[in-house]
């Protein structure tokens, strides 16, 4: 695979708002409706309190992730917006983008991590429970949505 190059960019840019519109399809395909109707503000991924970034192979968009702070002790950090484009599956992209996310919020002094996740997404549940998140009680959006898995691990 050629070298992969991650950015840190802004919510509001267009090759971020490409690829959360992309997995957003991704996620009402799977679930239905939006995909998402979780309240963001873009400003959430502005460091120091988050951080939106994308992985380019070739020059080409192909994954995103991001974290935000959650909760008030600002040790938290919540991951948001895990997404590898179809063409670039099996690369291990999301890993990548998983470890430079979790490298971001340890810069900005978080020290656990947390995120919901969807029981329609057996991928991203393997990745998570691979890279040593643990199940833990449903919080956010969906906390008492059906199939909704939370997941946390320490940094």
């Amino acid at each position: 695979m050629s070298e992969i190059e991650i950015r840190t960019v802004r919510y509001g840019a267009l090759v971020a708002q490409q690829l959360v519109a992309s997995a957003l399809a991704d996620l009402g395909q799977r679930y239905g409706g939006s995909g998402d109707d979780t309240p963001v503000d873009a400003a959430d991924f502005d460091p120091p309190a988050g951080a939106f970034l994308v992985a380019y192979v070739d020059g080409e968009p192909v994954a995103c992730g991001a974290w935000r702070s959650h909760g008030d002790s600002g040790e938290v950090a919540e991951i948001k917006r895990m997404y590898t484009t179809p063409t670039a599956r099996g690369r291990g992209l999301a890993r990548t983008v998983l470890a430079a996310v979790e490298r971001s919020a340890r810069e900005h002094g978080r020290k656990r991590l947390v995120l919901e996740c969807g029981d329609k997404q057996p991928e991203a549940i393997a990745l998570y429970e691979s890279s040593g998140f643990e199940r833990i009680p449903n919080f956010g959006f969906y906390r008492d949505a059906p199939g909704c898995i939370s997941f946390a691990r320490p940094l």
